[in-house]
């Protein structure tokens, strides 16, 4: 998780990506803003990352008022790049990946680290894309949806 505006950022390293650890991962982002009334995330298309993953482990009334501390915004299919955390992944992968790590305890302590120092510095992303820019850019989408949209051209 990154907040783009504090530069604060929050890791968990798995051994898979389940609905399970994203509900445990979800769970535990709703504890670190307990005063918050909506949590806006932004998440790709994985298809764990929908709301009844809560449902499939927690008792109905607690994966609800989880559920209702979120709001999901889910990027296109194929533009993950519009996915700030993306850009984490890829400079994690050219700073703190790109040699051969021996064991998943190590790289999870790698991965970790990576992240808390660059959390601790409150390193920012400045992001410059506009909606004008997304709508050029994703017109082909806008037009899929409705015809009339051709006007972003």
């Amino acid at each position: 998780m990154i907040e783009p505006k504090t530069g604060k950022r929050l890791a968990h390293v798995r051994r898979r990506r389940t609905a399970l650890e994203f509900t445990k991962f979800m769970q535990h982002l709703a504890k670190l803003y307990p005063n918050a009334e909506k949590i806006i995330v932004i998440l790709d298309n994985l298809n764990t990352h929908t709301f009844s993953s809560f449902y499939n482990y927690l008792p109905a009334e607690q994966a609800e008022s989880l559920m209702r501390r979120f709001e999901f915004i889910h990027t296109p299919k194929g533009a993950s790049w519009l996915n700030m955390i993306e850009i984490e992944f890829s400079a994690l992968s050219r700073q703190c990946l790109n040699r051969r790590i021996p064991s998943i305890g190590l790289l999870g302590q790698q991965v970790l680290a990576y992240f808390k120092e660059r959390s601790d510095l409150g390193i920012k992303i400045n992001w410059s894309f506009s909606v004008d820019q997304a709508r050029t850019k994703l017109n082909k989408h806008y037009c899929d949806v409705n015809p009339l949209n051709l006007i972003y051209k």
